[in-house]
């Protein structure tokens, strides 16, 4: 390959600092905040999940186990030596290598052991499915906050600024002697106020996205909601049969565990054990005196047989097996526990869910309400209330009537989100309790 040669360019200074803005603004985008779908974050918080990943160690500490209780029919084999050199009467076996091999034929309890770990790994797949749905519920919902904070903010910015321009009409007002300094002050409280407010949002989505970056291991401040990724979470209907959650399925599945295991020690002390072994030893006379006191010495020796224990009396397996009893009785009960506690909370869920509901209904209504008052203000201010200036005719309104409907209908957007993500959190919350979520987050990763 040929040489490249580099050769220095001098820069006036007069011409390095646009080159610098350059160079800043070709690398800006990569740091700049961006839309991520909904789907997309779920994938991310799934998979950068602590306990998604203690979940899956502890399903592959399962399937191991499983594996460890089939193999055991299964022949070993190892190798090793013996080497040594002996004086007078041989202490031991003259085995310069040896070879072995054993497994187990026949066990009664090994089969209740083996159906034992079949169903704790079943039961670690299903509290790995549960802790993805928890990640999952828990990036939704901060997610789904996340977009309706940032619409709130803007509806919030815009009563900022409402809220400015009513302070400069009341400011006009009481310097011509119209309105009363308590006017101009309840303005300046209000412009306050919605400051304190607009401080509130800021912090909550500042919160909220860095919980959903340590969800995601996304930098901080990068990520931008996307609100068409956000399918409608389906209302649940009055009666909705639950089906069993993963972490009730998982109880019930670590309670046959112990079952199993439980039967197995009981067992133990009542059914013969047959093993299988064999052995194979290559030996040698010439570092001892076997030949001295063995007569017929071979170098090369093999066995191999069946070893049948029939158990008569062992205290501490019976022990051992009442252990067993109790650990599977108490998973029972946690089982059925568990399962009365998500009927309760599905119960729970339901009628907070219908108030909930209702109360969204109205801040909505309240919200369309606000909207039409704004319209009817702003209809007036443009071509007069049409009510006369006779006496008792309806004055005609000021200009700060369209500033204070403005805020006020602002004030009732806002409202109405907070009451519609309060719904939204709810029934993802309902679903999971019922066993739907899986469906929901199907939904998502289609759209």
């Amino acid at each position: 390959m040929g040489k490249m040669h580099l050769q220095n360019v001098h820069i006036p200074r007069w011409g390095r600092a646009p080159l610098v803005v350059g160079l800043a603004i070709v690398g800006l985008p990569a740091f700049l905040p961006a839309q991520v779908s909904l789907a997309t974050i779920v994938d991310l918080a799934a998979k950068n999940s602590g306990t998604v990943k203690l979940a899956q160690a502890d399903v592959e500490k399962a399937t191991a186990a499983l594996m460890q209780a089939q193999d055991v029919y299964i022949p070993n084999l190892s190798i090793g030596s013996t080497i040594g050199y002996s004086v007078g009467f041989p202490t031991g076996q003259p085995s310069i290598a040896n070879a072995s091999t054993q497994s187990l034929v026949l066990s009664f309890p090994q089969r209740q052991y083996i159906r034992a770990a079949k169903a704790g790994l079943q039961a670690s797949q299903l509290n790995l499915k549960d802790a993805r749905e928890q990640v999952a519920l828990d990036t939704s919902t901060a997610y789904i906050e996340l977009d309706t904070v940032t619409h709130e903010l803007d509806a919030a910015q815009q009563e900022v600024t409402y809220a400015a321009r009513l302070v400069e009409i009341e400011q006009q007002r009481t310097e011509a002697g119209v309105d009363p300094l308590s006017d101009l002050l309840q303005a300046q409280l209000t412009a306050a106020q919605l400051k304190l407010k607009q401080l509130h949002l800021q912090t909550r989505a500042s919160m909220l996205a860095k919980q959903l970056a340590a969800l995601t291991s996304l930098p901080a401040g990068s990520i931008v909601t996307d609100h068409v990724s956000i399918p409608e979470i389906p209302a649940v209907k009055a009666g909705e049969v639950a089906r069993p959650t993963p972490a009730i399925q998982a109880a019930g599945f670590i309670a046959h565990s112990k079952e199993f295991q439980a039967k197995g020690d009981s067992l133990a002390d009542r059914r013969p054990l047959v093993t299988f072994g064999a052995q194979y030893n290559l030996d040698s006379n010439k570092l001892n005196s076997y030949s001295t006191y063995y007569n017929n010495f071979t170098p090369n020796n093999f066995g191999f047989g069946l070893s049948i224990q029939i158990p008569i009396f062992d205290i501490g397996l019976r022990a051992k097996a009442r252990e067993s009893a109790a650990d599977a009785l108490r998973a029972r009960v946690e089982a059925e526990q568990a399962s009365r506690q998500n009927d309760v909370q599905i119960a729970s869920l339901t009628g907070s869910l219908r108030e909930l509901d209702a109360l969204a209904e109205i801040a909505s209504l309240k919200q369309q309400i606000a909207h039409e008052q704004l319209e009817t203000v702003l209809a007036q201010l443009e071509l007069g209330n049409g009510a006369g200036t006779g006496q008792g005719a309806t004055p005609q309104l000021s200009p700060k009537a369209e500033q204070q409907a403005r805020i006020e209908e602002r004030q009732k957007l806002e409202d109405a989100m907070d009451a519609g993500f309060d719904l939204s959190k709810a029934r993802l919350t309902l679903l999971r309790s019922l066993g739907l979520m899986q469906d929901w987050l199907n939904e998502l990763r289609a759209k």
